[in-house]
């Protein structure tokens, strides 16, 4: 994080940013945020002076969660109401609650722990046990070799044995790195299981459905009240306002209600109250499927022809298909370096990624070379600073 931050603030001219999940200033995004908080300021100041002098519920804003659930029950027709709904301080917040609430030591003394299962998976679980290192129990996945250059992972049922020492399983839908969408199958199933043991199947939406709808192919939202789905307002270009939505049924919400309390007070007001009207009026599901969507689709189907163009032709390379979310996940199975030692040689050159070690948490990957092969590239900087670390990552490759 202290390497992606500089790369963002210090060292913007000597640095190609293509590391972290800092969403891209959509610049028709950028303007409807921009006239909301100009809307606050000028029109209506007392409803501005309410949201930056007055603390809000620890569970959020009562107008905010009914707006949330009046969206999610026009969208999909769930039953679900206000009582569903819990803010937090963003999504990584959301889930360090709901980790810890279903993984670790429980009141009757045993130990429980989250099941992935799929690693690789998003890197902002990995530390989030709290006096229990081992938080995780995660599974390989089969990984379907695609033409020349493309694959895909998906999960093994076989192997997943799901048992009573899971508290949960947990899922991201796309799938941070690897930009892996879950199939509705693959989702049935995992439902089914869930409820065969009586445990939440906890789905992180962040990227996904129904806002900011960053998915290139077909995929089906589902909840029910074994279902805890988690979204954010960070990928629709409000990262800074810290705004995590978390839905579940009423006793889980008053569980996160009452760790927000504990652990921060109260939530940041300023992202649901530019969000509440977009919700409201159902225009955030229009700006997500014409606006955020299609933005970054091109911008994936242009890094992955700036990949193809620059990458050495008599080097193995493939990259995971891209279905969703900012990222190419690149594997390179002949690589004679971990992607640690590579991304150093990358920072070195100017360029920053981020390793695939990290994201295999949960996993003894002892033997299996690929946890080391993987390196995760972001395609939300513009598209010159995209095509230079093209560059960057080509030449790096061609040297080793």
């Amino acid at each position: 994080m202290d390497d992606l931050g500089e790369a963002l603030t210090l060292g913007k001219d000597r640095l190609v940013m293509m590391g972290g999940g800092n969403p891209a200033r959509i610049p028709e995004m950028q303007e409807i945020w921009r006239k909301r908080v100009a809307e606050l300021a000028n029109e209506k100041p007392e409803e501005l002076d309410c949201v930056l002098a007055d603390y809000d519920q620890p569970v959020g804003s009562p107008g905010f969660r009914e707006a949330v659930a009046t969206f999610l029950r026009d969208q999909f027709g769930w039953d679900l109401g206000p009582e569903n709904v819990a803010i937090t301080n963003g999504g990584q917040t959301a889930f360090f609650f709901l980790l810890n609430r279903f993984a670790g030591e429980m009141e009757d003394g045993s130990e429980r722990k989250i099941l992935l299962p799929l690693v690789p998976e998003y890197i902002g679980y990995g530390d989030q046990g709290v006096g229990t290192p081992e938080l995780f129990d995660s599974r390989k996945p089969m990984i379907e070799e695609i033409g020349e250059r493309s694959f895909k992972y998906r999960i093994d049922f076989d192997q997943l044995d799901a048992g009573p020492e899971h508290g949960a399983i947990v899922v991201s839908r796309p799938t941070n790195p690897s930009s892996n969408v879950l199939t509705d199958e693959e989702i049935a199933r995992l439902r089914e299981i869930a409820n065969e043991q009586g445990i939440p199947l906890i789905i992180d939406n962040a990227y996904g459905l129904p806002f900011p709808g960053v998915i290139f192919d077909e995929a089906t939202p589902v909840w029910d009240e074994n279902i805890i789905l988690t979204l954010s307002l960070s990928k629709l270009g409000l990262p800074g306002t810290r705004t995590g939505i978390v839905i579940a049924r009423p006793e889980i919400v008053k569980e996160v209600r009452s760790m927000t309390a504990i652990v921060g007070l109260a939530n940041n007001n300023v992202g649901q109250a530019i969000a509440r009207p977009f919700l409201e009026s159902g225009e955030m599901a229009t700006l997500s499927q014409e606006v955020v969507m299609p933005f970054y689709r091109e911008r994936s189907e242009e890094a992955l022809a700036l990949a193809e163009k620059y990458l050495p032709d008599d080097i193995s390379w493939r990259v995971h298909q891209s279905e969703g979310a900012f990222f190419l996940w690149f594997w390179f199975p002949d690589l004679p370096i971990t992607t640690k030692e590579l991304y150093q040689r990358l920072k070195a050159s100017g360029l920053i990624v981020v390793p695939g070690e990290y994201f295999f948490f949960g996993l003894d990957t002892e033997g299996w070379d690929h946890a080391q092969q993987c390196i995760r590239v972001s395609y939300t900087q513009p598209m010159d600073k995209v095509e230079q670390g093209m560059k960057i990552l080509a030449e790096t490759l061609q040297n080793l």
